[in-house]
């Protein structure tokens, strides 16, 4: 099992992650998956009937809105960052606090590194897969790194001046 940070803590992985060419015929009936949103949007009738839990992980490509009518049921949406680079999923997270409501484990995936774990935790992220390569431990630390924020944000709605007292 891999170890993940969530909640502020390094704990083991109890889901599986699904490739995008995993097919319905190769799910097991009561495990915890996080299904590519290709394979949901053929097959969702199917996967709502699994015994498991059920998460969702959308590419960098894929839209927020096109999971908003179907966020009850997932405990856990993933958010693929394919490169360090690419931060169209920055977006896709404060979409799915702030604008749909979503409250449940929202994952970073990918190319997940230390250096931006408090910006993904600003966006809403409450749980990260950190890139194999690299040590949970150490990038748990980061989500230390700064005491203050200025700008508000989802895990700091109001501005430093309105919080000033």
């Amino acid at each position: 099992m891999q170890r993940i940070i969530k909640d502020g803590a390094v704990v083991l992985d109890n889901w599986h992650l699904l490739d995008k060419d995993t097919t319905l015929d190769a799910l097991p009936n009561s495990d915890n998956l996080i299904v590519p949103f290709k394979l949901w949007a053929e097959h969702a009738h199917a996967l709502k009937a699994r015994d498991g839990k059920l998460g969702i992980w959308l590419d960098s490509d894929e839209q927020a809105e096109d999971i908003a009518d179907d966020l009850a049921n997932f405990q856990l949406i993933a958010l693929n960052f394919p490169s360090f680079a690419d931060g169209r999923n920055y977006s896709n997270a404060r979409l799915l606090r702030e604008r749909f409501g979503y409250t449940g484990e929202l994952r970073a995936i990918g190319d997940v590194l230390r250096d931006q774990l408090f910006f993904y935790l600003r966006c809403g992220f409450n749980s990260f897969a950190v890139r194999a390569d690299r040590d949970a431990e150490d990038a748990l630390g980061s989500l230390k790194d700064f005491s203050e924020v200025y700008q508000s944000a989802v895990d700091q709605p109001q501005p430093l001046f309105r919080r000033r007292g």
